[in-house]
């Protein structure tokens, strides 16, 4: 609060030098020394009010560059005040805020290529193969809000709050969705002055329920005056850039903080990069700032969506400069806007690391192939580029949605957060499907490369499953136990029988009586159908960790195929 003080105070010595016709005289040759100090303090205490209120309520950094339309506004009006060679130097300060003015304006032009190294990404082919004994977090935010808010009756007196911005994180080594809770109305805030705590739900369970976790938050995004979490961090932060808006995190412990994204503009108060987050204790308000090379460990988002999206940006927009970016466009590629958080998408690998994740589409309209996409790691900032395999046209993110969209159009489901994964060395959208009301229905996978491979299935894992089966058939050397060195055979008798229909097909889960499962499609054997608790089978399968093998090949003793 002192630097913003200290900064009103010389922004109105400013306006008051500038105003003030300091050398001005009457015609009788007097300067009238008296009422230009009365003058020059009353500009003095005017302008130090209004800045003071200025940044107090607009929450702007507290940086030189951003005065200059000041400036210019001050010395014009001096320059109209004041006479002979103070009229002239109030002019020059007047024309330098205009070069300036300019200055800003063609910052894009010039600072177009620096955007882009700042963040140019490493490339790669594809991905590393999704580890099918874990699930991923799927869990659309939609849903999870809308179960949030139907178990908003456990926060106490819950007609004061309403719920905050969900924020997806790893806490005590499971994936969750947090929200604050947060103030209704200014009355609300009067009345109540702490929020009570927030609300926790499983990112990776559509079952699990939301909890109430009780933790007093005095500092909160729907806070007002000092109490308002962003004005919080600018007072403590004058001359920080931040890009993004604050995020709620929650250590092991299931204590929660405030983080904010800062970092530099490019150039000429243009573009940004990231570098470091602020981090606010909700209850007591103390403030530390951390680059990004020292994030504490239970932090995933360090670095805001909305800076991500800016990366992303500037990544496919100017790969050959400003001028490129309106006219040919060789190379450029536009970032989806099909992201749960401002266009992009949070996701996490085997190892629990967050990132964001983006495809990309062609400039060209009418094209719904995807040129690529990006994952951006959440703590780091750093971002690989896949480029997909360049003998496959992979399908972007709208046309996943709309192919899966299509077998639901009679029910209006919607698909939602669409993420692509290497499951079992196939390029392939894992998409969730909400129904009109939000509640989440099914999950859907869909081959980038093939369309015609997609299944169907109330669970992510169980989708993996089928789609498991139908990959197999197809003799992806990418999928783990396809090489004729881990393909066997086996034969016995069925104990355990159970189908269930799967689009045009259908999927028989059965148990031999050599206490090994497999899982076989109508698809690949057509006369499974018919397989019956007590028949022996011989069946050549992919040996695997799985808990059902796929069958590639299946006899029926007794049931012979034409």
């Amino acid at each position: 609060m002192t630097l913003t003080l200290t900064m009103s105070a010389l922004i109105g010595l400013i306006a008051m030098v500038l105003v003030t016709p300091l050398a001005s005289k009457t015609p009788e040759g007097d300067h009238k020394t008296s009422f230009k100090l009365k003058f020059g303090l009353f500009i003095f205490i005017v302008g130090t009010l209004i800045s003071s209120i200025v940044f107090y309520v607009t929450k702007i950094d507290q940086n030189w560059s951003i005065i200059w339309p000041v400036i210019l506004v001050l010395a014009i009006i001096g320059l109209l005040l004041s006479t002979g060679m103070e009229r002239k130097i109030k002019g020059l300060i007047a024309f330098a805020s205009l070069i300036y003015f300019g200055y800003l304006l063609a910052a894009p032009v010039f600072n177009a290529n620096q955007k882009f190294e700042s963040a140019d990404m490493d490339h790669k082919v594809e991905m590393k193969a999704f580890d099918d004994t874990k699930t991923p977090a799927s869990v659309p935010p939609k849903f999870a809000r809308n179960k949030m808010k139907k178990a908003f009756s456990q926060v106490p007196n819950p007609s004061y709050y309403e719920l905050g911005e969900l924020q997806i994180q790893k806490v005590a080594g499971e994936y969750v969705y947090i929200a604050p809770v947060e103030f209704s109305d200014f009355f609300k805030w009067m009345k109540g002055k702490v929020s009570p705590g927030y609300l926790i739900m499983s990112a990776t369970d559509s079952s699990n329920n939301p909890k109430f976790v009780k933790s007093e938050m005095v500092y909160t995004a729907s806070g007002y005056f000092n109490n308002n979490v962003e004005r919080h961090m600018r007072l403590a932060n004058p001359k920080e850039i931040f890009y993004g808006d604050p995020q709620l995190e929650v250590d092991d412990d299931g204590k929660p903080y405030y983080i904010r994204t800062y970092g530099k503009f490019i150039s000429a108060r243009n573009g940004f990069d990231p570098k470091g987050i602020v981090m606010v204790d909700v209850k007591t308000g103390a403030s530390k700032t951390y680059t990004l090379d020292k994030i504490p460990a239970f932090i995933d988002g360090a670095i805001s969506p909305e800076a991500v999206s800016r990366q992303n940006e500037y990544f496919g927009k100017y790969v050959h400069g400003f001028w490129n970016s309106l006219v040919g466009k060789k190379d450029v590629k536009l970032p989806s806007d099909e992201g749960t958080e401002t266009n992009v998408s949070p996701v996490f690998d085997e190892n629990g690391t967050m990132y964001y994740f983006t495809d990309f589409r062609s400039p060209k309209k009418g094209v719904d192939s995807m040129l690529g996409y990006s994952l951006t790691d959440a703590r780091t900032g750093h971002a690989t580029y896949y480029t997909g395999n360049k003998e496959e046209s992979y399908m972007d993110s709208q046309g996943a949605i709309q192919i899966i969209e299509k077998k639901f159009i009679e029910k209006k489901w919607r698909a939602s957060m669409p993420i692509i994964y290497n499951f079992y060395g196939e390029a392939s959208w894992l998409v969730p499907v909400l129904d009109s009301n939000g509640f989440l229905q099914n999950y859907s996978i869909v081959s980038a490369a093939r369309p015609e491979l997609s299944v169907s299935a109330a669970t992510p894992n169980e989708a993996l499953r089928q789609y498991k089966t139908i990959i197999s058939r197809i003799g992806n050397s990418s999928l783990k136990g396809t090489s004729a060195a881990e393909e066997k055979e086996a034969q016995g008798k069925v104990v355990r029988v159970y189908k269930e229909k799967n689009g045009d097909f259908t999927t028989v889960s059965f148990l031999l009586d050599n206490k090994e499962n497999y899982i076989v499609s109508s698809e690949v054997a057509p006369l499974a159908v018919y397989l019956k608790e007590g028949d022996t089978v011989k069946l050549k399968y992919v040996n695997s960790s799985e808990v059902f093998l796929p069958v590639k090949e299946m006899v029926i003793e007794g049931i012979e195929e034409k």
